[in-house]
């Protein structure tokens, strides 16, 4: 288990977060069409897994503004929220439109998988805001969980790992 704040106030998150090196584990969870989307269906392209509690809040929705930039043919952009997949293809459609939405909302253990998953606090059961770049080979290259739910990832940190 590992501790994270949500406005200063400490929150348990509980699974096993990546650490670089690593070979991330596969998932299953669900796109705007309702369709099941694994890991694999990337194949080839490096990623950038940026996890959010839900779009519906302006810092998530910064956050996926901000990465929609770095994605391009060899650069997947994946938003993890919990948020339903009509609300995720909503924002997404008008504010960011170069990234790949996934809902959480039949992949429970994804949360668990990637050591995201909120279990105490008023948040419990969303995911815990993190930032996760894999390469081609879904190998870990930056993983960020970050330690105050209402702070900014490092984006250049994650993105400089891409060049």
């Amino acid at each position: 288990m590992t501790t994270i704040t949500l406005g200063g106030k400490p929150i348990e998150v509980t699974g096993t977060f990546p650490e670089i090196g690593e070979l991330a584990p596969d998932f299953k969870l669900v796109n705007k069409d309702l369709a099941d989307v694994s890991l694999s269906d990337f194949a080839g392209k490096k990623k950038i897994l940026n996890i959010v509690p839900s779009l519906d809040t302006p810092l998530c929705a910064v956050s996926t503004k901000k990465l929609n930039a770095a994605a391009n043919e060899s650069i997947a952009v994946i938003v993890i929220s919990a948020d339903l997949p009509f609300a995720q293809s909503r924002f997404c459609g008008a504010e960011a439109p170069n990234v790949y939405t996934l809902s959480t909302m039949r992949g429970q253990d994804f949360k668990v998988n990637y050591g995201v998953n909120i279990d105490t606090g008023p948040l419990a059961g969303v995911c815990a805001r993190a930032l996760i770049v894999l390469d081609e080979n879904n190998r870990v290259m930056h993983a960020e969980l970050v330690p105050e739910i209402k702070q900014e990832p490092n984006y250049d940190a994650a993105l400089t790992v891409l060049k």
